[in-house]
């Protein structure tokens, strides 16, 4: 036999997580100038990084030959102040994928079985599967999280429930009432993990107050992350927030130095960047409405979205969403097909620049048109 058929088959099984098309690879692919494509495809920040986060990292460089505080002690010191937690309840990840993944690790295991939504972030399912359990996959309703079908969902073997606000990538909300209803609901022996990785880019009124749920509910973990609006996704650092024995736990199977210096001092510089958070909010909330006007002059349906990103759908079968794609690729715009999420007739388009989503409303105009 060969050694890889040793391997469980649920680990055979993974289709692997397919990130979105790097401009590299599309200049490769037709030929074109890297400097003339946009991509819109990752939820990226398009002003890029923190000021104060990039000259942070950069005065890290000379110190990279050493390993950086795996216990990540001031980031940790710096969180704690401003959510008003003990630094033992703070669990740092290599983004906040990592801290899913430490959540399925800890408290899956074959037999035992998951919760989320249909249409939901693809590495949910991802990191389930990973440890050979369950997956429930909840369908949607108008595209967001059913909470009282999921709360139905959960049997005796469930540990944990997966619920994205906003959602990726639908970009929908669940309002503040309805998680606190669920979480009052929901049996404590069932961790929900609460992904709030586009937190920052909610209006005030949209932000549910769910870090002073901690003191209410010891099986709830909230999952942030620095990649979005602090522009921070290539250094990969997230964090997670949740009763101090749930994290003492997932701390015991984090690699270890699974945030890189470079990262820890970029992150803990841009939690105080206050200006570049609320500039990139403000464009993020303009950028959103210049997309939207253009989709309602062109007919286009898409989903009301909180995040930094907008799906939008193709009119007519399915057949017609990969020639839009492959339309836009050849005029040097790259955004996310969403096929993977059952949404075969959407693609996702990140909020960019103002000239970037004039670029990309112009090209998309040209590739429906081409359809006629």
């Amino acid at each position: 036999m060969n050694l890889c058929d040793f391997a469980p088959e649920y680990i055979r099984s993974i289709q692997p997580y397919q990130p979105g098309k790097p401009i590299s690879e599309l200049a490769r692919e037709i030929g074109l100038d890297e400097s003339y494509i946009i991509k819109l495809a990752s939820n990226e920040n398009p002003l890029g990084t923190s000021p104060l986060a990039l000259d942070a990292m950069i005065n890290t460089l000379h110190d990279i030959a050493l390993y950086p505080d795996g216990s990540g002690y001031e980031l940790k010191a710096a969180l704690s102040k401003r959510y008003g937690v003990d630094p033992a309840q703070i669990i740092l990840g290599n983004g906040s994928n990592d801290v899913l993944d430490l959540a399925a690790r800890v408290f899956l295991k074959p037999g035992a079985a998951a919760v989320y939504s249909q249409h939901a972030f693809a590495v949910y399912p991802l990191v389930v599967q990973m440890i050979g359990a369950n997956g429930i996959a909840i369908p949607a309703r108008d595209y967001g999280h059913d909470l009282p079908a999921m709360l139905d969902a959960i049997t005796p073997e469930t540990r944990i429930v997966f619920i994205a606000s906003p959602n990726n990538p639908t970009g929908t909300l669940s309002g503040e009432d309805e998680l606190f209803r669920f979480m009052e609901r929901v049996s404590r022996d069932v961790l929900v993990v609460m992904d709030e990785a586009y937190y920052e880019y909610l209006p005030e009124a949209n932000k549910p107050d769910s870090i002073k749920w901690l003191k209410q509910f010891s099986n709830l973990l909230i999952t942030r992350t620095f990649s979005k609006v602090y522009g921070l996704a290539g250094v990969r650092v997230g964090f997670g927030l949740t009763h101090p024995d749930v994290a003492n736990l997932m701390n015991r199977v984090r690699q270890p130095f699974n945030v890189s210096s470079i990262g820890l001092a970029g992150a803990l510089a841009a939690l105080q960047d206050a200006e570049f958070v609320q500039k990139s909010y403000a464009l993020n909330r303009a950028g959103m409405l210049q997309l939207t006007d253009g989709f309602r002059k062109m007919g286009v349906e898409y989903i009301p979205s909180y995040g930094n990103f907008i799906s939008f759908r193709v009119k007519g079968d399915a057949a017609n969403t990969p020639k839009v794609y492959q339309s836009l690729l050849r005029q040097g715009v790259i955004v996310r097909p969403l096929g993977i999420y059952e949404m075969p007739n959407h693609l996702r388009v990140t909020v960019g620049l103002e000239s970037q989503n004039k670029r990309f409303l112009d090209s998309l105009e040209q590739a429906l048109s081409e359809l006629n």
